[in-house]
């Protein structure tokens, strides 16, 4: 494979779900447009090929591309994925995973959410712990990695520098999260929010489903719980989890432990069933 930069749509990337024929969101209008055709089409594989190929923020379309072309001095030898990071996992899942943003050398350089970086080691360990995932690492797109019965997504797509999103790219960036949970949300029971800025960004996607958001919002907590009625015939009711990020300076400094993100994804796997 040659390396352009960004990774060009169909050009045998693993995982890949867009191709040169993919439709390209170049401002907020356009991923409106393009996240509503989608979701009102049910095409949940539409939906992601088109989030893969968005340009929609100047500012993190430069600085993903930036990263990949720089690269890490470990990861010199490597081709950088440098485009966003589609949602990935179950089509039909119970559990949603929700996070803040693709790490700039985890899933900016591999493709895949929470993959190739330390966070996603100490993440998909619990994972597999829990029965969520079927292998305790993911290292790679293609690596035989899945998810059993859960799909994980970010709030904003694109690796953002020093992991800070703007709220204008959040704000851009959200129809792709509703239409994403609006092709997943008859079968999803849980919603695991890794970190303040995911459970902020839940509430939006929520209230685009149709639930009713309380009011005040509940605050963000390691184990936070609360439970959700679902719409008129949407089936029932949906749990949201609060659970600090498996970020690098979380899990160093004991703020989170292996131990209680399976306390986390345990729950998640007994209310989903």
């Amino acid at each position: 494979m040659p390396e352009d930069l960004p990774v060009p749509p169909g050009s045998g990337w693993p995982e890949d779900p867009a191709t040169p024929a993919t439709p390209v969101a170049a401002d907020a209008a356009q991923v409106r447009t393009l996240a509503a055709e989608a979701a009102r089409a049910g095409d949940l594989h539409e939906l992601t090929a088109r989030q893969s190929v968005c340009r929609a923020c100047p500012r993190l379309v430069e600085w993903r591309e930036q990263v990949a072309a720089v690269k890490r001095a470990s990861s010199r030898a490597q081709q950088y994925w440098g485009r966003p990071v589609p949602g990935w996992g179950d089509d039909d899942a119970r559990v949603l995973i929700l996070g803040l943003a693709p790490a700039a050398h985890g899933g900016n350089r591999t493709g895949r959410i929470f993959t190739g970086d330390r966070s996603g080691d100490v993440l998909f360990a619990s994972l597999y712990r829990c029965g969520l995932a079927a292998l305790p690492t993911s290292t790679a797109a293609g690596d035989g990695q899945r998810l059993i019965g859960a799909r994980m997504v970010a709030a904003v797509r694109c690796a953002p520098p020093v992991n800070k999103p703007a709220v204008t790219e959040r704000d851009t960036c959200a129809p792709w999260l509703a239409a994403e949970f609006a092709l997943v949300v008859h079968s999803v029971r849980v919603i695991v929010c890794l970190g303040g800025f995911a459970w902020q960004a839940a509430w939006p996607m929520l209230r685009s489903a149709g639930f009713a958001v309380p009011r005040p919002r509940p605050k963000f907590g390691h184990g936070s719980e609360v439970t959700l009625a679902a719409p008129a015939g949407m089936g029932s009711q949906v749990l949201l989890l609060g659970c600090y990020h498996p970020s690098q300076q979380n899990t160093f400094t004991g703020r989170v432990t292996p131990a209680m993100l399976d306390d986390v994804f345990a729950r998640a796997s007994r209310a989903a069933a």
